[in-house]
């Protein structure tokens, strides 16, 4: 079998889901050289590792006990971060309208058992190497252009995915919005060539505080800045904010116009609470937001936090 294009994260990650033993035996051995293969056995166990696993790609039975194939695509449809894992449907039902159905449902294929191993392996190596080129392209999608961190849009996809997280383990979830002291000063004074430098040196100083792989820091707009910190209660957050605060005072960029400093500062609102199905991300966005604005009203410079209760 010829090689797959390497993927940016290693060998593509292949899930198999079926009840019988001996099909997940024999798709294994057709693909073990050249991806991860990870099984499941059930509809809810398949569920359960698809949100753990996000596998690039997803051999699923149609017929088995419990949840079916047509059920979990569905609900797979229906959650942020499995939403756009390609699924091919492996079924014994070769009538039309259960291929129709699959479809409408977001399969991407539909393959016949008993089923020939040629086909099989092309019809997958085509869709792993659509989803590739989809994640490649996505990825662009969701870089600043000039900062090279995630974007606004970025940071969306990933709040929701947050939000959804949080309020299904109950843990809390903490909100940076941070703003760069008197910017617009900055480029009348210094120009905008200046300016887009100094967004770029204080977008990877930001950057370089956040270690867990799972945290964010994106450009929000202009010369604003917001970072997601799942699973981080207040005080974590507020000693991140203030590391951060700190890696900018490192950088000691000059600021003559600043009505606060004669170097650059940040102002940063942070909110944290534990999310609860009857809130949204949207307003705990909001409640960041409006601690940045107590801390720009207060003198800038500084941090201001509050932990919102749902």
């Amino acid at each position: 079998m010829e090689r797959f294009a390497p993927y940016r994260h290693g060998r593509p990650k292949l899930l198999v889901v079926d009840d019988q033993s001996l099909n997940i035996r024999v798709l294994h051995q057709l693909f073990r050289d050249e991806c991860d293969v990870h099984m499941a056995t059930s509809g809810e166990q398949a569920l359960n590792v698809c949100q753990e696993l996000l596998p690039d790609l997803i051999l699923l039975d149609v017929m088995m006990e419990g949840l079916d194939g047509y059920q979990v695509c569905q609900r797979l449809k229906e959650i942020p971060a499995t939403r756009d894992i390609p699924v091919i449907f492996v079924t014994g039902k070769s009538d039309e309208d259960d291929e129709a159905k699959g479809f409408e449902l977001g399969a991407v294929d539909y393959i016949s058992k008993p089923f020939n191993p040629v086909v099989v392996r092309a019809r997958v190596r085509t869709h792993l190497t659509l989803k590739l080129q989809n994640d490649y392209l996505h990825a662009l999608a969701m870089l600043d252009g000039l900062t090279g961190i995630p974007n606004r849009r970025a940071f969306d996809e990933h709040l929701a995915v947050a939000w959804a997280q949080a309020c299904r383990d109950g843990r809390p979830l903490s909100l940076l919005m941070i703003d760069v002291d008197h910017f617009k000063k900055y480029n009348d004074h210094y120009g905008h060539l200046q300016g887009d430098q100094c967004l770029q040196q204080v977008a990877q100083a930001l950057a370089s505080v956040l270690h867990r792989p799972y945290d964010l820091l994106a450009r929000f707009g202009g010369e604003e800045f917001a970072g997601l910190l799942p699973d981080t209660d207040e005080s974590g957050a507020l000693q991140l904010a203030q590391r951060m605060q700190a890696a900018i005072a490192e950088l000691e960029l000059e600021h003559a116009a600043s009505d606060v400093s004669d170097r650059l500062t940040l102002s940063i609102g942070l909110a944290t609470m534990r999310p609860t199905p009857l809130g949204s991300a949207d307003q705990h966005l909001s409640y960041a937001d409006e601690q940045l604005y107590r801390a720009k009203h207060e003198g800038r410079n500084r941090i201001c936090a509050h932990f919102y209760d749902e």
